[in-house]
């Protein structure tokens, strides 16, 4: 077969060839049913099948529904591939020069689990994956996609995209736009002076211990529903009176960690204000065009055309894998530092007065940096993470990353990050030295 014939996933349900070559920007994809790879060039490996597939409406082709039936679980693969077909985004241009990751043939992972030794192809017949890329530094080892998803997919970040927010900040401060993330909400946002938020400091935004109460517990009836409501409405309402009406403090700011999406959310308005321009823009023009991305991203907005900052930014696999290679390299990119290196050891660092912050402590297993999480060990590495199974691992000793899709039927499961945590582990011990 030509090379250069595109392989679409339809496509492959009618082939009886385990592998095609085709068209893809860094390296000839393969196209398998079962996901499995064989004897082929190194390349991305597609099934249109996955653990429950039929539940998640893979006879209908995994529709992508409407706003109303979005949460359905047989819509969920459409949704979290298509989230700019059914709301208001701001689209992120690819980069003029894009940048291409090397390849290497497909490693061998294995990883234990409970009492069990599995492989890295039993992990995706084992958990709803869309899409798993693990590189390192600029070579990509491994990826592969389920549920008829390809490498032209762009994928839902969910709370991915708060650690966008994050850096956006740490630049804005390089840049002078903020003075001292010390500095109150309100000295950037005056609609917010003379409320809880408001009389905020940003640090204490950036690592969720405001002690402004926010329920987020993802039962319809929380905070986190209202927020989300009255953003994804489409009414050109002032996000600043959104986020104002949760206006009740329960603990003094920079004591107590408390995960709440509305922070975010408050950190985008910020940005907003200081740098007179989109937050989709900025994020252009400081970090999605400089780092060489190959495909078009999208961040969805609010009715008053706001980036909806705590979610929502929809992008391909490998360029969420340029991110994670930007994030391990402490903000630099082939020379050029586009994030100060000092922000990122600040923002993935727990100080020594922040106790309530650190690993085991903020959380039963993670730590909590500047809207990143924060993972337990003597070595610095972290992780962004979103509802469903979305989490991006990084380790910047090793360079090595791991990009990880997913539609989980519950937005939240006791240990569900358990089994992907043992594979990063295996991952680090057996490709980290």
């Amino acid at each position: 077969m030509r090379r250069e014939a595109l392989c679409r996933l339809r496509d492959c349900r009618r082939l009886f060839v385990s592998v095609v070559f085709a068209v893809a920007v860094s390296a000839p994809p393969a196209c398998a049913q079962d996901g499995r790879s064989s004897l082929r060039e190194p390349g991305p490996v597609f099934s249109d099948s996955g653990p429950d597939a039929e539940l998640y409406g893979a006879a209908e082709g995994y529709p992508v529904g409407t706003r109303a039936t979005a949460t359905q679980l047989d819509k969920l693969v459409g949704v979290y591939s298509r989230f700019g077909d059914i709301h208001r985004s701001r689209t992120v241009r690819r980069a003029a020069a894009p940048w291409h990751f090397k390849r290497a043939p497909e490693p061998s992972i294995t990883y234990s689990f409970g009492t069990e030794r599995l492989s890295i192809g039993d992990y995706l017949k084992r958990n709803p994956v869309t899409g798993l890329l693990i590189a390192r530094d600029d070579t990509i080892l491994y990826e592969h996609y389920q549920y008829s998803r390809t490498d032209r997919d762009r994928f839902l970040s969910q709370s991915m995209a708060k650690t966008l927010v994050a850096m956006l900040v740490g630049i804005s401060v390089s840049e002078g736009r903020i003075k001292s993330i010390d500095d109150v909400v309100s000295t950037y946002v005056p609609a917010l002076a003379g409320t809880e938020y408001g009389n905020t400091s940003l640090r204490a935004l950036l690592n969720m211990s405001s002690g402004v109460a926010f329920s987020e517990v993802y039962d319809g009836k929380d905070d986190i529903a209202r927020l989300r409501r009255a953003l994804f409405a489409g009414e050109p309402r002032d996000p600043a009176e959104i986020v104002a009406q949760f206006n009740n403090r329960t603990a003094p700011p920079g004591t107590r960690w408390h995960y709440a999406s509305v922070e975010t959310e408050i950190l985008g308005l910020v940005l907003r204000s200081v740098t007179g321009t989109p937050v989709a823009d900025y994020l252009h023009d400081r970090i999605w065009d400089p780092i060489g991305t190959e495909a078009d991203a999208s961040w969805a907005i609010d009715g008053s055309g706001q980036e909806i900052a705590f979610c929502c930014f929809n992008a391909t696999l490998r360029d969420y894998a340029r991110l994670a290679r930007l994030l391990a390299h402490d903000g630099a990119w082939e020379g050029r530092q586009l994030i100060p290196r000092q922000w990122l050891l600040d923002a993935t660092t727990v100080r020594p007065e922040d106790r309530h912050l650190a690993p085991r402590v903020a959380t039963p297993y993670f730590g909590y940096g500047y809207q990143v999480w924060l993972l337990p060990g003597e070595q610095r590495r972290f992780a962004l993470r979103g509802i469903r199974g979305q989490v991006i691992l990084v380790d910047p000793a090793s360079k090595l990353v791991m990009v990880h899709t997913a539609v989980r039927k519950k937005p939240t499961e006791p240990g569900g990050l358990r089994e992907p945590l043992a594979l990063w582990s295996a991952v680090l011990q057996q490709l980290g030295q």
